[in-house]
């Protein structure tokens, strides 16, 4: 896989929401806000069970989009705007146990989750929980968040390496 721009990756290091989007069998477009993390190799996410289309949606289509594109919830110097597609996958091995590989990178970035994770038997629903793994193929950039200018394109799959 060809490196992620390194603009990019300190725009999802610092991102506390990126918009997940996700397509139906209808191909209809769904988006939903999620905290994004980077281990270098993947953007990973963590997404509830109880309720969750995104899962079933991303199991039936991989095909995703994440965008990083508020400057509140991304706060980064200079500041860019980014798109990343790619191809995801859900791991929903043990809904209580395999998402807690994230735990160091999700209290990195959310160290309210450490409080709560002493109430994780009093709320167990919030705990069942699935990882959604998007192996970036393509990253679209807007330098100085502009998107009235054309974009950096970097396409990320192997073939390109």
């Amino acid at each position: 896989m060809v490196q992620m721009p390194p603009d990019v990756v300190n725009l999802l290091n610092a991102a506390l929401t990126a918009e997940l989007t996700v397509i139906d069998k209808r191909e209809r477009m769904y988006t939903d806000p999620l905290i994004p993390m980077w281990d270098g190799r993947h953007i990973l996410m963590t997404s509830s069970v109880l309720f969750s289309r995104k899962l079933e949606r991303i199991k039936a289509n991989p095909k995703v989009s994440v965008s990083l594109n508020d400057p509140v919830a991304c706060p980064v110097t200079p500041f860019l705007r980014a798109t990343i597609q790619g191809d995801a996958r859900v791991i929903d091995g043990d809904i209580h146990q395999d998402w807690e590989r994230l735990l160091p990178l999700w209290t990195a970035k959310e160290p309210s989750v450490s409080k709560l994770m002493r109430f994780r038997f009093a709320l167990p629903l919030f705990w069942e929980r699935s990882v959604i793994e998007i192996t970036p193929r393509r990253a679209l950039v807007w330098p100085g968040g502009d998107t009235t200018q054309t974009p950096d394109i970097f396409d990320l799959s192997e073939d390109a390496a």
